[in-house]
């Protein structure tokens, strides 16, 4: 069974209210990632956050990524872009390069692109063995148990794009001077592979959703939903690993200024 649904947002929504309810989560994002940061709430700083993107071509991770990233401080936030590993980096065991980039205590990272490429275009494209991407399940698994077991709060979204949606964003890019570079010929032959691709997704979501980092799909034909969406869920999640631990998440007047930073 297709662990993906349909790409149809789940409720009906006009474009002013998708737009409010985005202005109100980005809001709650600010206060939450100053939290975090220790630059409001109790005097320490929190834990690290690491929010996950993976999905379809033109599935709208870029847009969803900038709605996320927009109303904080970019000193507290670094986004990291992953493509195919560089000839230094195959040297190494795939989890190597993402070290790195990994956000510390009080830090924020977003990846566009992560580890799951092993189980998803490697795996498709034969970049890796099968033996090589069978075993990178379990490896991903304790990887991500490992670094939520020392406090980071790990997000990962799928954004899901319909084929006649994503159809329809390839022929607006190609028509578009000024975002027709974002259009390869690999997008248009990986949209070919589409039914291997998509059994690639269906294991990785089954396989890798474990408590402490669960996926979250989110419907993308609607792109103002998807936006909106995205932001909600990395607030809730924040929202309640901080309960967790304890934090006074309610707010105060006191904290209200910091908005205005």
């Amino acid at each position: 069974m297709s662990r993906l649904g349909s790409a149809a947002p789940p409720i009906e929504i006009s474009t002013k209210k998708a737009v409010k309810r985005l202005d109100e989560a980005q809001r709650r994002m600010l206060r939450l990632r100053l939290i975090l940061g220790g630059q409001i709430g109790p005097e320490k700083i929190g834990p690290p956050l690491c929010v996950v993107f993976e999905g379809w071509d033109a599935s709208g991770k870029g847009g969803a990524i900038k709605r996320l990233v927009a109303p904080l401080d970019p000193r507290f936030v670094r986004v990291s872009q992953f493509a195919a590993p560089t000839y230094d980096e195959k040297r190494h065991h795939f989890l190597w390069r993402f070290w790195p980039k990994l956000p510390g205590w009080g830090g924020m990272a977003v990846f566009d692109r992560s580890w799951y490429g092993r189980v998803l275009v490697e795996r498709v494209e034969g970049f890796a063995t099968k033996e090589q991407w069978s075993r990178a399940y379990n490896e991903i698994v304790e990887f991500e148990r490992t670094l939520t077991a020392e406090g980071m709060i790990i997000v990962k979204f799928w954004m899901h794009v319909s084929p006649e949606e994503q159809l329809r964003r390839f022929e607006d890019r190609a028509n578009d001077p000024l975002r027709n570079w974002k259009l390869t010929q690999e997008d248009w032959r990986n949209r070919e592979k589409r039914p291997a691709y998509e059994a690639a997704v269906n294991e990785m979501l089954e396989r890798t959703d474990p408590t402490w980092a669960p996926w979250h799909v989110i419907p993308g034909d609607n792109k103002h939903y998807a936006r909106l969406a995205v932001v909600e869920r990395v607030c809730e999640a924040v929202e309640a690993e901080l309960a967790e631990r304890g934090y006074d998440i309610t707010g105060g007047d006191a904290d209200e200024a910091a908005y205005d930073l």
